[in-house]
């Protein structure tokens, strides 16, 4: 696969938001077939930055519902990578 395929977009959030600049880590959603290098070798080559670690989350979707009826909404895998401390990414 290749990076832009493996790599779909960035996640923002408080919680990334904070990761990002105090601890250097930010999350991604990423292709549900990535493995843990193809991610490392990806973000390497899009960002430009030295990668240190890669953990994966695979999220099931949650149940909605409305007056209609009920429909799960879609699974994603996220990844949540942490890059040198010299290194940082502007996602905006």
């Amino acid at each position: 696969m290749e990076s832009t395929t493996i790599i779909r977009r960035p996640l923002v959030t408080e919680k990334s938001t904070f990761a990002s600049s105090e601890l250097n880590r930010y999350s991604f959603e990423v292709d549900s077939r990535a493995t843990k290098p193809q991610i490392r070798r990806a973000v390497e080559d899009l960002y430009g930055v030295r990668v240190l670690s890669v953990a994966t989350q695979n999220r099931k979707g949650q149940l909605r519902r409305n007056k209609l009826g009920q429909w799960r909404a879609k699974k994603m895998k996220q990844a949540i990578v942490k890059i040198h401390a010299e290194d940082k990414i502007e996602l905006f």
